[in-house]
């Protein structure tokens, strides 16, 4: 369990009844429901409908969620103290990737999204254009990671063991053994969640949510928090749509609800359907990253030529 991102148990409650309270010895109550009527036993005496099934909220509090025998406030502050902590070290990878010009992208998406796929792809036509390196995360095993180094590309591989994401340390660690080039991109791989590594900022330079159509045109919904923090969704396998009952306006609005921001691109690694717009993507992020630090550097040198003549 990860109280921290959110995916611990939570607080409930049932019906939409009005709760009473009882504490269980860390001065941390929480509510249930009573005085329900079964919904197999009919309406109550004097209604005419049964009530509503029941609803389980696992996200109320301050903290969004909930861990057995601790308040609310006690799981907000163990949650400032790891992000900030982590956030230390996303602030020096951040740094790192600057100071050697190189795009840090990090991959978010559930498991069977086909961002794999995507990688190897993307790996594989920008060979002669510009170097690309992986920082691949997953609970075990380095079947990924073996995918990718077949295409060439220098890759490091992290195993989170019981961990559900890839945090600022472990990619710090990382970059300590990566053999990638200045001036390129470095892809991060990340653990295969839609919930926990939302919350963890890597130092990457931008958040890319990696949905497949085969998941469900719901999930931006479901999932607000990866989507609202992703810089870029896109949607995978669309070489499938002829035969699922997905419906992509709906996806993009729900997209947009949480992130109004959110660019969008529709792709198949697969078919090569809307790869080069993918590509150009990555390349125009790259292009602005170095643009962006070549000014920095002109007006260093400005600044020390005016210094100088002063």
């Amino acid at each position: 369990m990860c109280n921290v991102c959110g995916c611990g148990e939570g607080e409930i409650h049932i019906d939409g009844q009005d709760p009473h309270h009882h504490d269980h010895g860390d001065h941390h109550g929480h509510e249930h429901g009573h005085g329900h009527h079964h919904p197999d036993h009919g309406p109550p005496e004097g209604h005419a409908e049964a009530p509503e099934p029941p609803q389980l909220d696992y996200g109320s509090g301050p903290a969004r969620a909930h861990a057995p025998g601790m308040s609310q406030e006690r799981m907000v502050q163990i949650e400032r103290n790891v992000l900030d902590q982590n956030n230390a070290y996303a602030r020096a990878n951040r740094a790192a990737f600057r100071g050697r010009g190189q795009l840090a992208l990090n991959l978010v998406s559930s498991p069977g999204s086909g961002k794999t796929t995507l990688l190897t792809r993307t790996i594989e036509a920008l060979a002669g254009r510009y170097p690309a390196a992986v920082i691949e995360g997953d609970q075990q095993t380095t079947n990924d990671t073996d995918q990718i180094r077949a295409t060439g590309a220098p890759t490091v591989q992290i195993n989170t063991g019981k961990g559900c994401h890839l945090d600022g340390h472990m990619v710090g660690h990382a970059l300590e053994s990566l053999d990638a080039a200045d001036n390129g991109v470095v892809f991060i791989e990340n653990v295969g969640n839609l919930v926990c590594p939302a919350a963890f900022d890597l130092g990457e330079a931008a958040k890319v949510a990696i949905l497949s159509v085969t998941e469900g045109e719901d999930k931006p919904a479901k999932y607000p928090d990866m989507f609202h923090r992703a810089d870029l969704m896109v949607l995978n396998k669309v070489d499938l749509l002829p035969h699922l009952a997905f419906d992509v306006a709906r996806c993009l609005d729900y997209a947009r609800q949480v992130n109004p921001e959110i660019e969008v691109l529709q792709v198949s690694a697969t078919s090569g359907e809307g790869m080069d717009d993918w590509l150009e993507w990555v390349a125009g992020r790259r292009r602005a990253l170095l643009e962006a630090l070549a000014g920095e550097l002109e007006e260093r040198a400005a600044r020390v030529r005016a210094a100088g003549e002063a």
